[in-house]
């Protein structure tokens, strides 16, 4: 019980630090975005993040996911992450939350 407490805990903890990532030309979190596809948590602690970008040649496709893998590590308890980029399926507007089409004038 308190192990699978534990992992839903790192869970949250990973979504609040993937709401500090923006991409760079759009002025919301990768995460509500619709970016991040999956967040799995092991119970070794260690994170592996399935996600995408905007477009395959995004100018971040470098720098993002090791952003995104740098600050996941950073966090107190994960031993280890690995982000892993798809564009299976790829990204459309349709994966923004609410929040972020309310954000860039879309609804």
């Amino acid at each position: 019980m308190s192990e699978e407490k534990n992992t839903e805990e790192l869970g949250e903890k990973i979504v609040r630090v993937l709401k500090t990532i923006y991409d760079p030309e759009i002025p919301v979190d990768i995460y509500e975005l619709g970016l991040i596809y999956d967040v799995l948590v092991n119970e070794d602690d260690q994170v592996k993040i399935l996600m995408t970008l905007t477009t395959p040649n995004c100018p971040v496709a470098e720098t993002l996911p090791a952003e995104v893998e740098d600050k996941v590590k950073s966090i107190k308890d994960i031993k280890d992450a690995e982000v892993e980029i798809t564009f299976d399926p790829p990204w459309s507007q349709d994966l923004m939350s609410e929040e972020a089409k309310l954000e860039l004038g879309m609804l």
